[in-house]
């Protein structure tokens, strides 16, 4: 495994909370002589310790190995702008559930010495690309390691859309919305809606409605390959908007289109040596211990 001498630090915005846990990171890069640069996200934390801060840029064009402090949201932020130059992410959880940010703090010291000595997994995990097209031009686009979500906004209201797996008609729905996760966001959104767990390691997409009007309407698992098209029908009168990621939001007006496929490029997930996804779900969901 490669061996990392630069590394960048990215935290939650703004969490005081994060302070003790970014400062611990930073004198331990340092007595192992790690050239850091630290993203502008750690500003506030770090106020009275003379460190610099730096845009993301500077993360992207020096650094082989990005430290997300924070929960999964922190570092799915920093997914979308990383994962195009191949800089692989490892995640000390400070968050809430943390199945992508799984390092506690209490035991961040101990796996940075494996991992700095070239001792971890890496596990690769696509995006999703989408475009919002109105009257054929393209209006906005982004990437998401989760989700693509069609919902209402603002309102209690039905939204109708039209969707396509590979120019082929899947159906009309009206429903608050329709998520588009990948195997690492179908633990998410996805899940909440009722969604099935995809295994990381599928080349699969998963489509969950969202409290649908037709009550048969069930998610449906298509190959990861596959071209969606979502059009929101000429008939909707409710305001709706696209989320990526719940980050990234554009508003949508009737016989929009949204065009999801998989992205070219992958993320690059450090985990320490025997890590079991299936121990996580276990702990994050608490499901039964092993007898």
């Amino acid at each position: 495994m490669a061996k990392f001498s630069t590394i960048g630090i990215i935290t939650k915005p703004s969490d005081i909370r994060l302070a003790d846990t970014v400062r611990a990171l930073l004198e331990y890069l340092h007595s192992k002589s790690i050239d850091v640069i630290v993203d502008e996200t750690a500003g506030d934390l770090l106020q009275d310790t003379g460190v610099t801060v730096h845009g993301r840029d500077a993360i992207v064009e020096h650094c082989d190995l990005g430290i997300i402090v924070g929960g999964d949201g922190t570092l799915l932020h920093a997914a979308r702008s990383l994962a195009p130059f191949d800089i692989p992410l490892l995640g000390i959880n400070r968050g809430r559930l943390g199945f992508l940010v799984d390092v506690s703090p209490l035991e961040m010291t101990l796996v940075l010495e494996d991992v700095l000595s070239g001792k971890y997994q890496e596990d690769h995990r696509f995006l999703l690309h989408a475009q919002v097209i109105r009257d054929g031009e393209v209006i906005a686009a982004s990437d998401a390691f989760n989700d693509v979500v069609v919902h209402v906004s603002d309102v209690v209201r039905m939204i109708e859309v039209d969707t396509y797996v590979n120019n082929h008609y899947l159906y009309t729905q009206r429903t608050d919305g329709l998520i588009v996760a990948t195997p690492t966001g179908s633990t998410a959104y996805a899940l909440s809606g009722g969604g099935p767990i995809l295994h990381p390691s599928l080349n699969a997409i998963v489509l969950v409605p969202i409290c649908p009007h037709t009550l048969t309407n069930r998610p449906i698992v298509v190959d990861a390959g596959s071209y969606i098209q979502i059009d929101l029908s000429q008939r909707n009168n409710a305001p709706a908007r696209v989320s990526f990621d719940g980050q990234v939001s554009v508003d949508l007006e009737p016989n929009d289109r949204i065009q999801v496929n998989r992205q070219s490029h992958t993320l690059r997930l450090i985990q320490p040596v025997g890590h079991d996804y299936y121990e996580i779900l276990r702990a994050k969901l608490h499901w039964s211990e092993q007898p």
